[in-house]
């Protein structure tokens, strides 16, 4: 059987290993967590070997959603830079070059709720889409960039990048971005201290409009990746620490750093950092990128490191993948330091296996991979498993089959040569409950539903979907399952 990449069974971390994902921002909704990462996508030599990261596909957005933060719905990418062609001619911001390190926040503006997704053009400014879910179909408002170089207050920023929102409870919305050393090639020590690259921006009642000015956070040893939360009635400006001058103790190189303030335009004051270098925990290094966030009554940290491309390659060179841990405010109001590893978080919630599951709910996975679908029915920007081969596999995480227990089985599939897929319980190689054979559907495209009996599936069990088969290459793909 497939060995997982960097996932494995029984870990939460990293979130996905099908695909890789950076920048990580969260946004809680209806009782989900999304997701929504830059587009790391590996960079080829002409010999085929992979090249350092060079941020050249960073171009569309990456979403995934969870209810239990072990079971991860691929929703696919957002293809936001649209300038030159970028997507493949369908980039929805026509003026952007690239996507670089979305946030997304949810406002109820006329009565219904509205979602909005900005993103950084390179370092050279920040745009916003909207949409009517949290996973789109997404629209550019404006046309061109909605925080640029010349907006008031935001000269003196060296790279306009690395947004974060967030709605007050009154409703109003603000964005934080920014990052850099002034000071060119030779920044003094004071430069590297404060250098005063933060920026906090008060968004108008449509949250696609700037109202006033820009004020400054200064930020001690501010490199980028800006960060805002509110706990108590505290405003949390956190970001990540730069790597050279000389640093005190309390403000360690590459690591998160936070400050308060009671009002979430500042003035911020340091209190201290929560989150260590991820390349002390897991090895790789390179740049640290968070977002702190609140998801049924507990707090979290999701972040990015490079554990699936170190796993693949040996070498992380510059990918990078999502994380999350718990994280704990102490009683003072100060942030505990996070103990960021593999176990992650317990699943939070049972499956049910009697609804529609999309195939690209994924807990682990035996080296399968996700790609638009075109089957219907399905979210927007719907996504099948493909690239399964004999051997392969999917699993989703407690999934709860009652004390009844599921009759039977059914999977939306398309192929062109058949195969099976073999229903186990808790392990790859565990109990069989059933197996559904897959016909040759005339297409890999072609849907449709195929249904088997099951038995012995009963209570809550890890559940895996083993894919056999003679053919080579991609036996078929998968779009959704359902028990009953």
């Amino acid at each position: 059987m497939n060995k997982t990449i960097a996932k494995s069974v029984g870990n939460s971390n990293p979130l996905i290993d099908h695909h890789l994902g950076a920048d990580p921002f969260a946004l809680v909704y209806n009782g989900r967590v999304y997701i929504y990462m830059s587009s790391d996508n590996y960079e080829y030599n002409a010999d085929g070997s992979i090249k350092e990261n060079g941020f050249n596909n960073l171009k569309s957005v990456f979403v995934i959603s969870s209810e239990d933060m072990v079971n991860w719905t691929d929703h696919g990418a957002i293809p936001v830079a649209g300038a030159n062609g970028a997507n493949a001619g369908q980039g929805i911001a026509k003026w952007a070059g690239g996507s670089w390190a979305p946030a997304a926040a949810v406002k109820k503006i006329n009565g219904k709720d509205k979602f909005f997704l900005y993103f950084a053009n390179g370092g050279n400014g920040i745009g916003v889409l909207t949409a009517d879910s949290p996973i789109g179909p997404w629209s550019d408002p404006l046309g061109r960039a909605l925080v640029t170089g010349n907006t008031p207050g935001v000269a003196g920023v060296v790279w306009l990048f690395d947004p974060a929102v967030f709605v007050d409870s009154d409703g109003t919305g603000y964005l934080y971005c920014g990052g850099g050393i002034p000071g060119g090639q030779n920044p003094s020590q004071s430069q590297w201290a404060n250098p005063k690259t933060a920026r906090v921006l008060r968004l108008g009642q449509d949250m696609i409009s700037i109202v006033g000015s820009a004020s400054t956070i200064d930020a001690p040893f501010m490199f980028e990746d800006s960060g805002i939360h509110k706990y108590n009635g505290v405003y949390y400006y956190s970001y990540c620490i730069n790597f050279s001058g000389s640093h005190p103790g309390s403000v360690p190189p590459g690591e998160i750093g936070y400050m308060t303030s009671n009002s979430p335009m500042g003035p911020f004051t340091y209190r201290g950092h929560f989150l260590k270098n991820p390349g002390s925990f897991f090895g790789g290094g390179g740049n640290n990128h968070h977002c702190v966030f609140q998801f049924k009554n507990q707090w979290y940290v999701v972040y990015h490191t490079q554990t699936v491309s170190l796993a693949l390659y040996g070498s992380g060179k510059g990918y990078r993948s999502p994380h999350i841990n718990q994280l704990f405010h102490n009683s003072d109001g100060s942030i505990r330091e996070v103990a960021a590893n593999y176990a992650g978080v317990g699943q939070l919630s049972s499956l049910n296996p009697y609804k529609r599951v999309e195939a690209e709910t994924i807990g682990w996975n035996g080296r399968i991979l996700t790609e638009k679908s075109n089957a219907s029915g399905g979210p927007v920007y719907n996504q099948n498993v493909t690239g399964i081969q004999n051997g392969d596999w999917i699993a989703v995480g407690n999934a709860d089959f009652g004390s009844t227990g599921a009759r039977r089985f059914k999977a939306n599939i398309a192929s062109t040569s058949g195969g099976k897929i073999e229903v186990r319980l808790d392990s790859e190689n565990g109990t069989l409950a059933g197996t559904l054979n897959v016909p040759n559907t005339g297409g890999m495209q072609n849907w449709r539903e195929v249904e088997t009996t099951v038995s012995g599936a009963t209570g809550v069990h890890k559940l895996f979907f083993v894919f056999t088969g003679n053919g080579s290459g991609n036996l078929f793909n998968f779009d959704y399952w359902q028990f009953s």
